[in-house]
């Protein structure tokens, strides 16, 4: 019966795009329901759907009933066809048409908290209902029908659409320009002209080299008392911030607070094809993470910081409930804690004068990965330009002093100190230029077990703050570096990875161990494997991103990695991830608990348990690989 089952399954869309050992445990949790000639099974906005269905025998009549009681819309629902899924995912539960049963009527029943385990588990499985819906919302008559949601913040099609929305969907501005030669009375008028608050401003070879804003001509004119005949070039904003129209618009929203630009230009093939501004892209969003972290932006003590920072749990619970992937989730978090640390940094600089020197603020770890969770702690560093020896010691009392009212104020907001003490506080972690070229130089000329276990972390290095051509040359410096023989440095670095083993028996069982009075094992160090051998493949190929996702992808173009062994390592990352995530929102909202990283697989679905044991395959199987790549061994 299984197998019948089974073979059946395969045969039904989109059921058909998981792996096998998933559907055998989708097999097992099937329900045989047989329904009477002409049976109302559900009515449409009405009846609440306790999971999916999935016709074998017989057919289903769907529709709408008009005012009139008239059947709009018919559709029929034959054999393979699957009934529930938008409903349950974009509906509030409730069944979006009224459903009759024709004769010899039988369905497979599937649950509803198992089906969503299969969405939240895999992406294909889950886009197929929501681009269902999307189709059918194309059809007028279909969309007329369709009732609004009760609730349009929690209706998953609407977070679906939004992190799937790309730029070049949306309306945009045209760009008014003008030569950098021109007066600045003459890019005011050309504004005013174009009803525009921001132009753009042109070399001699038509190239876009700055931008003028209202705020531009207040605070670099008016303040100024500067000459408005003098070259508009003089006054402008610069550098420009662009992106592809091909993005996703939360990819422009992120980019925007991260660069703390208003303004976006977009390109197409090389060419810019308008611009947008932030506030329209935020009015766009209603209550989106976005105007959250416009919140963050615009808060003026670390009280307030601290409150917007306990807001977070609450608002990751919601994302992930509304199907938003976990490596959205890791970007929306992480914009938030840059900008709580921005506005701390920004405070400090406020408060201590200018800084001696130029520098940057660097943040490391799984910060610098942009990969935060909400049981996070300080990584961070300062870089400062070398300075002659009479001013040395000056300015290495001032960012020793900037660093510490930072990081004791990182602090009490809730990002708490690091165990390991890898903070720019410590005096170890804050240095010249030339100091921390030395540094990496010996951790990859020196390598040994001790030094990879203790400083892998500095590989994740991610700009903040600060003047980036210290970030840049620091860069190029490792750049450089890699390009000589480290056989050593890179064994050791595999080494390390290669510690931890997945969590998954001979008789492929999860290995658990005693933490009070449950079975758990631990998320995080399950996770631990895909990072460290990621970046292990993406420093051997000088490869400089520090997300994982990231440098995923960009071994994926460089072939080192296979489009399958690239999707494997992205699923089985960001699936745990989500879970680590949604864990630790529970336990600060609901148990009002400190997150860790530890979870029962016994409180898992059986759609879950058996999606971790293939994520564990996929994670062992790397570590064959690696093994074999790096290490000359299986063993």
């Amino acid at each position: 019966m299984n197998e019948d089952r089974l073979a059946f399954l395969k045969t039904v869309t989109p059921f058909n795009v998981l792996p096998d050992d998933v559907l055998r445990g989708v097999v097992d949790l099937l329900q045989e329901v047989r329904h009477p000639k002409e049976g109302v099974i559900h009515l449409q906005d009405e009846s609440k759907m306790r999971g999916l269905e999935i016709v074998v025998e017989g057919e289903y009549e769907t529709f709408f009933y008009d005012s009139e009681q008239n059947k709009r819309v018919i559709e029929y629902y034959r054999r393979g066809s699957c009934y529930g899924g938008v409903s349950i995912l974009l509906n509030k539960k409730r069944s979006i048409r009224t459903v009759i049963a024709k004769k010899g009527t039988l369905v497979y029943f599937l649950h509803r908290h198992d089906f969503k385990a299969l969405c939240q588990a895999y992406e294909a499985f889950f886009h197929y209902f929501t681009a269902r819906y999307g189709q059918r919302m194309l059809d007028d008559e279909y969309a007329h029908f369709v009732k609004p949601s009760r609730a349009p913040e929690e209706n998953a099609i609407a977070a679906d659409q939004f992190y799937s929305r790309r730029i070049e969907a949306i309306e945009f501005r045209d760009l008014v320009t003008c030569p950098q030669e021109a007066p600045v009375y003459e890019a005011a008028r050309a504004m005013a002209e174009g009803k525009t608050s921001c132009l753009f401003v042109t070399d001699a070879q038509a190239n876009i080299i700055g931008y003028v804003t209202d705020i531009t001509l207040r605070d670099n004119v008016v303040a100024r008392q500067a000459p408005t005949d003098s070259p508009v070039a003089s006054i402008m904003d610069a550098p420009v911030v662009s992106i592809e129209s091909t993005a996703y618009v939360y990819e422009a929203l992120l980019l925007m607070f991260r660069t703390k630009t208003r303004y976006l230009l977009i390109s197409r093939n090389g060419e810019y094809i308008g611009f947008i501004s932030r506030n329209k892209l935020l009015s766009d969003q209603g209550q989106s993470p976005f105007v959250f972290i416009q919140s963050v932006r615009q808060a003026l003590s670390v009280n307030e910081l601290k409150r917007r920072w306990e807001e977070v749990p609450k608002m990751v619970y919601q994302l992930l409930n509304r199907g938003v992937r976990a490596e959205i989730v890791n970007q929306v978090i992480t914009a938030v804690a840059d900008t709580i640390a921005l506005r701390v940094i920004e405070g400090v600089v406020v408060e201590m004068g200018p800084p001696p020197a130029k520098f940057v603020f660097m943040v490391l770890g799984s910060e610098g990965r942009k990969e935060q969770t909400l049981l996070t702690d300080q990584d961070n560093a300062i870089i400062y330009e070398d300075k002659a020896n009479e001013h040395r010691e000056e300015v290495r009392e001032y960012f020793l002093r900037f660093a510490e009212i930072i990081s004791d104020r990182l602090n009490s907001i809730g990002f708490s100190f690091c165990e390991g003490g890898y903070m720019a506080k410590n005096p170890k972690w804050t240095h010249s230029l030339s100091h921390w070229k030395r540094n990496y130089q010996e951790w990859m000329a020196e390598s040994n077990p001790d030094t990879v276990m203790k400083f892998s972390a500095f590989f994740d290095c991610r700009y903040l703050y600060g003047e980036p051509i210290i970030m840049a040359e620091l860069k190029e410096f490792m750049n450089q570096e890699m390009q000589r023989p480290l056989e050593s440095f890179f064994f050791h670095m595999t080494k390390n990875a290669l510690q931890y083993e997945p969590s998954l028996t001979f008789f492929r069982n999860i290995r658990t161990f005693a933490r009070g009075n449950q079975q758990v094992f631990n998320l995080k160090k399950t996770m631990t494997p895909i990072v460290d051998l990621v970046r292990v493949y993406a420093l051997k190929h000088r490869i400089f991103l520090t997300n994982t996702g990231e440098r995923l992808e960009a071994l994926w173009h460089e072939q080192v990695f296979t489009e399958k062994e690239y999707q494997e390592l992205l699923h089985a990352y960001y699936y745990l991830m989500g879970m680590r995530l949604k864990k630790q929102a529970v336990q600060i909202i609901n148990d009002r608990t400190a997150p860790d990283n530890y979870l029962d697989p016994n409180k898992l679905t059986k759609v879950e348990q058996v999606t971790l044991k293939e994520i564990f395959k996929v994670i062992s199987d790397f570590q064959v690989r690696i093994k074999v790549g790096f290490t000359k061994s299986l063993y």
